[in-house]
């Protein structure tokens, strides 16, 4: 009865991804720009990042909860993570990520993940002062934040799922703007050595979102000759979440030692934007270093006057892993990511991980 519980849960989540959704259609380039929220595709951690996100297929732990949700449902006992990205290097963004997961049941495993996005101290303009040099009118420092909690579960030897719901927040100092989201995802692994693996995942799906706040309200007159001087508020647009659908498979050499080579490829749907091809690989000597490297391509990547993308595609990482413990085999890693920009001088992400 068990077995046939997690094939109704397996087949409910196969079809929710086959389900015709309103904003998952065909990457459509002349969409570009018009979706809010675009933090949600910047990827915030090390080792999925250096190579482009292309492990959807065989993403594991805690990293999972960006590319797809399914794979930490591999997540053997506890697993933390802290990362921070120079975005844009020179342009001084930065993302700070926290991440938690943590083995439930027998089968299962809890997520929650936290990425603040911060763009430092701007200085306030007014239409008297647009150009306030000496900062005498002050600062503010727009504040991005998305909070992560997932559940995901191994419904077979072969078949594991899982949900993400998402917490968007996105303020300045007189403007706000709060939405949910939902990612799905679902992994399926087979091979006599369990080393052909496909995923799918639906990211970024929810309601629109809209700012409201006293930044939208000013000060006016009925009329010329009017003595009172009501506050008017203004409307805000709402704005579509960038929803995507994503499909990989990845292929894993093995070698004897613990050591492997792991080939991935990716195809993404974007609705407000164009679609990607990704194409990468990780090397892994004895589970100590891991080194990776990836390569995206998008309709006009190759020209700059017809990319609309910052990343001009490559994107290379590493890692470094130690044990700490012989009873759970518990690791300590040191994550690094590159990914080339034009302009700017790339995005550069470092993270350490802890598995307990």
């Amino acid at each position: 009865m068990k077995n046939i519980y997690s094939y109704i849960i397996a087949i409910f989540l196969t079809g929710l991804m086959m389900v015709p959704i309103e904003n998952v259609e065909a990457g459509n380039k002349d969409r570009s720009g018009q979706a809010g929220a675009m933090e949600l595709l910047i990827n915030p951690w090390a080792r999925s990042s250096g190579w482009g996100g292309v492990n959807v297929a065989c993403a594991r732990g805690l990293e999972s909860v960006f590319t797809n949700i399914a794979g930490t449902a591999f997540t053997p006992h506890t697993e933390i993570i802290f990362a921070n990205t120079n975005y844009l290097s020179g342009a001084d963004i930065h993302l700070n990520a926290f991440g938690l997961t943590q083995h439930v049941g027998e089968t299962g495993a809890l997520t929650l993940a936290i990425v603040a996005m911060n763009f430092g101290d701007i200085e306030i303009t007014t239409i008297d002062n647009p150009d306030p040099s000496d900062g005498s009118i002050g600062t503010f420092s727009p504040t991005l934040l998305n909070i992560n909690i997932g559940y995901a579960k191994a419904f077979s030897n072969s078949i594991y799922g899982g949900f993400n719901l998402k917490i968007i927040s996105e303020s300045i100092y007189d403007l706000s703007a709060m939405g949910v989201a939902i990612d799905a995802g679902i992994q399926y692994v087979t091979g006599e050595m369990e080393n052909i693996k496909f995923g799918i995942a639906l990211k970024n799906i929810g309601p629109p979102m809209k700012f409201s706040g006293d930044g939208l309200s000013f000060r006016g007159f009925y009329t010329q000759f009017s003595k009172t001087s009501p506050t008017f508020e203004q409307r805000s647009e709402s704005f579509e979440l960038p929803a995507m659908l994503v499909i990989g498979m990845a292929y894993d050499f093995l070698f004897g030692g613990d050591s492997r080579f792991t080939l991935a490829g990716d195809f993404k749907s974007n609705s407000f934007g164009k679609d990607q091809f990704t194409i990468g690989g990780e090397f892994s000597l004895k589970k100590y270093l891991m080194l990776r490297g990836a390569y995206t391509y998008e309709d006009g990547i190759t020209n700059s006057a017809d990319r609309t993308t910052v990343y001009t595609g490559p994107s290379a990482g590493m890692t470094v892993q130690v044990p700490i413990s012989k009873k759970r085999e518990s690791t300590l890693s040191i994550d690094y990511s590159y990914r080339a920009t034009n302009p700017f001088n790339g995005v550069h992400t470092f993270g350490v991980r802890i598995n307990l």
